[in-house]
């Protein structure tokens, strides 16, 4: 961990806010963000031109606070995750059907349902604007190295509703067919990436940690399955799509229980899916929300092996309220007890903006909140 390999102690999630000029611009060139156009490449200079620079700025920002990673803040996409999928075969989306089983949540409870995400045709990987996106960050990172995030295949499995939701697809009756197609998929963007000179790239997993919420427990009986069962499978999936990739890509796996300008989804700790998620999927490191009490205790931890590397997500992306230095400092050490200190890391509980309209704080308390990871594990663990 020491250099310029990662992981790195100090890191964050990956997306950053979007600045007030690039949402305009967004608007201006390609409508409303409520529009399915406004996913995917754009092919408009102009707008490619504003994104350019709001890179070059994050970049710059995440050099300033000494972060030895850098990402693009995902300021080309719009959504987290469809802006993989929807440019490949075999994928639509309609935000205004509502009939997700999963559904955001604040403090006074449920808020609204997740949008639709269906299978319309056979699966099939195209080239990706997102490894156009790494080239650039490349480009433009100077001695940083740049990370792509991802989401996980699973995420895909469950955001579609499951296999009840090929029935009427080329997959019905055939769910090996859905997961051959959608991992020669992934395969294919992780090898553009790597052939590109991706060196770091980022798994964001929902789905493992909604297994873990009772609350969904009857969601996935429904579609005749278990939480057991779906770990087992998402784990499997995971690695088909991991074990193509060459030497010298660390590979991360983000765990996170929603966040959308400072909603959740989910809720429940570790426990169910740790002992597959640590030492059955084959990952380097992990990024895991920890900055409520709704991902459970560091208990957990104690599962993490000799060689991995798990990065406490202690310092919140959705509010504006900096975590005091030595309350994270106490909760690291809270962590120690069930995992040695060098199998430990720092991070952000999740990314600043998993769409474009992002959370409810500053681009300011973004900068401070990152510049207070890296100062922090500088002074637990020498090095950053």
């Amino acid at each position: 961990m020491r250099g310029t390999k990662p992981p790195f102690r100090a890191d964050h999630v990956g997306s950053l806010l979007r600045p007030q000029r690039l949402k305009d611009a967004r608007v201006a060139r390609l409508g409303e963000d409520t529009a399915e156009s406004n996913l995917g490449p754009h092919g408009d200079i102009n707008l490619a031109a504003v994104e350019d620079d709001c890179i070059r700025e994050a970049i710059a920002m995440q050099a300033r606070v000494g972060l030895k990673g850098a990402t693009d803040g995902e300021m080309r996409r719009r959504s987290w995750w469809l802006e993989l999928i929807m440019n490949w075969d075999g994928f639509s989306a309609n935000r205004q059907d509502t009939s997700s089983p999963f559904g955001w949540k604040n403090e006074k409870g449920f808020q609204q349902a997740f949008s639709t995400v269906f299978v319309d045709g056979r699966i099939s990987w195209r080239e990706s604007p997102i490894v156009d996106a790494f080239k650039f960050l490349n480009e433009n990172s100077g001695d940083a190295v740049g990370k792509v995030t991802l989401p996980a295949p699973p995420v895909v499995h469950s955001f579609m509703g499951g296999p009840g939701a090929l029935a009427s697809t080329p997959y019905a009756g055939d769910e090996e067919a859905f997961w051959t197609d959608l991992t020669a998929a992934y395969r294919a963007e992780l090898k553009a990436l790597a052939d590109a000179g991706c060196t770091h790239i980022q798994l964001d997993d929902v789905a493992l940690p909604f297994l873990c919420d009772p609350d969904y427990a009857p969601v996935f009986a429904g579609w005749g399955t278990n939480a057991n069962a779906l770990l087992a499978e998402y784990a499997k999936r995971i690695n088909d799509v991991l074990n193509a990739l060459p030497e010298g890509v660390t590979v991360g796996m983000h765990q996170c229980r929603g966040n959308r300008e400072g909603f959740w989804a989910a809720e429940g700790g570790y426990d169910l899916v740790a002992d597959v998620l640590f030492n059955a999927i084959d990952v380097d490191c992990y990024h895991l929300e920890y900055d409520t009490e709704r991902a459970g205790s560091f208990e957990p931890l104690r599962l993490v092996p000799e060689g991995k590397v798990a990065l406490l997500g202690i310092v919140s992306t959705k509010t504006p309220v900096l975590e005091d230095a030595d309350f994270i400092k106490r909760r690291i050490d809270e962590a120690a007890r069930h995992a040695p200190l060098e199998r430990l890391g720092l991070t952000t509980q999740c990314g600043f903006a998993s769409s474009v309209k992002g959370n409810p704080l500053s681009e300011a308390d973004e900068e401070t909140k990152l510049a207070r990871i890296v100062d922090v594990a500088t002074d637990v663990w020498g090095e950053t």
